[in-house]
């Protein structure tokens, strides 16, 4: 049980990404201080919205740089920090040409880096790290190794590897670093959350998020063909954000959380759109039969491989733990869906046909 002391700093690093604004936004806005790690401080465009938001918030916010590939890059955002919540990790599904060297590496040496920061540091009492649901399982075809019919905490992603599901085994092997190194000291704990597909509007108008910009792909006509029946677990950022601020604060909270708020396919995303947004935007009305998918999947960027273990495969999970231990409630998937694709269209990033 480690208790937090609201009136310290908390390091969130990947600062400007997609997730870690908000969870930077919510701790601002919660009057808490915070020191956040980027890449560039001095890159206006990926931090303005932030600073904007600590104008008006009561908390205050300065930025360091640091890299996840430096060792002691994170020694001096992390002085005096008690919490650190270490969101930093590349994150990219397709258009991978060195999967060790792009995804596999700088999540696992950034982990080494950051919690070896953490292990010099002797105010530092909690690290949430977050994980991914993809640390869980690999394919959809892995529910036939679930207990129960549902994934949970106690499962892990045993089908990954460097040459299949790439993004997979690098939050795989990220996460199981973590604890290793964990494990080697008593000064802090470690937390780990284990969100699905993180969607929902964005701190900022930038568009280089995978999850930004796929929903942008549904408006665009990137998909208007059709979409193959692929199950994905979906979870709104701002609950993401929730989530690791209560892991954070929670003093009696412990191990590794899924969230997620449920599982839907890319159609029902589609006819979610449909009904908010009508005929404005070339949305996708049909699904791709399988075997024409396997075909032009490498088209796409996806392997058959992926094709034959996730197409028309439904995946579940048990979140009970992440309501019982850290409280959590979940925005429905529609609400997510329409406001993030609202933000999209009130922010002149789709025209309409």
């Amino acid at each position: 049980m480690r208790k937090i002391d609201k009136t310290k700093p908390v390091l969130v690093t990947g600062g400007s990404g997609y997730l870690a604004s908000w969870i930077i936004k919510k701790l601002l806005e919660d009057g808490i201080n915070v020191n956040a790690t980027v890449r560039d401080p001095s890159n206006t465009q990926k931090v303005e919205q932030l600073n904007a938001i600590a104008e008006d918030a009561p908390g205050n916010l300065k930025f360091f740089q640091a890299d996840l590939m430096h060792s002691g890059s994170f020694d001096e955002p992390m002085q005096d920090c008690q919490l650190v919540i270490h969101t930093a990790s590349p994150f990219f599904l397709t258009g991978i040409k060195n999967p060790e060297k792009e995804l596999i590496q700088p999540a696992r040496e950034g982990t080494r880096n950051v919690l070896g920061s953490a292990k010099k540091n002797p105010t530092v009492k909690r690290v949430v790290l977050t994980s991914s649901v993809m640390a869980i399982y690999g394919d959809n075809a892995d529910m036939a190794l679930a207990t129960g019919g549902r994934f949970t905490e106690q499962d892990w992603n045993v089908t990954s590897s460097a040459d299949h599901q790439p993004y997979s085994y690098s939050k795989t092997m990220a996460e199981k670093e973590a604890w290793a190194i964990a494990k080697e000291q008593d000064q802090w704990d470690l937390l780990t959350i284990n969100p699905g597909w993180i969607l929902g509007p964005s701190v900022s108008t930038r568009t280089d998020s995978t999850s930004i910009r796929t929903m942008i792909e549904f408006g665009n006509g990137t998909y208007k063909n059709g979409v193959p029946e692929l199950w994905s677990n979906i979870v709104d950022v701002r609950d993401v954000a929730t989530a690791h601020i209560k892991a954070g604060f929670t003093p009696e909270a412990s191990g590794r959380h899924i969230v997620v708020s449920g599982e839907a396919t890319l159609l029902d995303i589609a006819k979610i759109l449909q009904k908010h947004f009508g005929r404005d935007y070339p949305f996708p009305r049909r699904e791709a039969p399988k075997f024409l998918f396997w075909l032009v999947a490498p088209m796409y960027g996806h392997t058959r491989k992926f094709v034959s273990k996730n197409v028309g495969i439904r995946v579940k999970f048990d979140t009970s733990y992440s309501k019982t231990d850290l409280n959590m409630s979940y925005i429905p998937i529609e609400q997510t869906i329409k406001e993030h694709f609202q933000q999209i269209r009130d922010d002149g990033l789709l025209r309409k046909r």
